[in-house]
């Protein structure tokens, strides 16, 4: 839970900038694919989510790794 509510919260923020700036009806008409724009919006945030939660997940990892008493750096 320390990862996923900050990750929700994050992918929130990213879907409202990035379709604020791209509407997924214009960006539909690409290729074959015929997907509704609840559909793009659907897919567009569980992909912020899973980019946001492994940034969490690597800022967790960061933080709570015990000291090594040999760092690499």
């Amino acid at each position: 839970m320390k990862v996923l509510w900050p990750a929700f919260l994050a992918a929130m923020l990213a879907e409202g900038c990035f379709f604020a700036l791209f509407d997924p009806r214009e960006a539909l008409h690409v290729g074959d694919i015929t997907l509704s724009p609840m559909a793009a919006y659907t897919i567009g945030f569980f992909f912020f989510w899973t980019f946001c939660a492994l940034a969490s997940v690597l800022t967790y990892y960061l933080v709570v790794v015990p000291d090594d008493p040999h760092p690499p750096f």
